[in-house]
């Protein structure tokens, strides 16, 4: 028998091995929270996305109106996801302003010819508006504002007086 003296063992694997878990689970939660802040960042993006959309939309309705006229609904809802509540409200704030008026000449491309009357008589203005379309979802926090000129030939109806004709 082998008497010789053994020094006691100071049992450094415990230790090593808890502080090796400790660093695996930091690792581990730091994954998933910038994965979620990624989806999060992402869900806000389609959101905001969704918001412009929802904004192009109703001023491509204002706009495409045969009488487009400056008093348009005070707001406009649109149901992006079709699931039956609206998502976006739309406002025109301010409200479509007339920036410019120009009576057409004969033989310009893009008048109609109901534009012109016998004898010269012109019946058609080119007309520059300033349009806001403002979307605030309360639902999911998006924002947008989409602010867009627009020149078009406009007859005599309601939306000329607002430019002084």
């Amino acid at each position: 028998m082998n008497t010789a003296y053994k020094p006691a063992q100071q049992g450094s694997v415990l230790p090593v091995a808890l502080i090796m878990l400790v660093l695996l689970t930091l690792v581990a939660v730091t994954a998933i929270t910038m994965g979620s802040n990624s989806v999060q960042v992402v869900g806000n993006a389609q959101f905001r996305q969704e918001a412009s959309a929802a904004a192009q939309q109703a001023i491509e309705s204002l706009i495409s109106n045969t009488d487009f006229t400056l008093t348009p609904p005070a707001s406009q809802e649109d149901d992006i996801n079709d699931d039956g509540t609206m998502d976006y409200i739309v406002t025109f704030d301010p409200p479509p302003s007339c920036q410019f008026v120009k009576a057409v000449a004969a033989g310009e491309t893009g008048v109609p010819k109901e534009c012109f009357g016998s004898a010269g008589t012109n019946y058609c203005y080119w007309t520059t508006w300033d349009i806001s379309a403002v979307v605030d979802d309360q639902n999911t926090g998006a924002k947008a504002t989409v602010h867009q000129g627009v020149r078009l030939v406009a007859g005599l109806n309601s939306a000329l007086a607002s430019c002084g004709i």
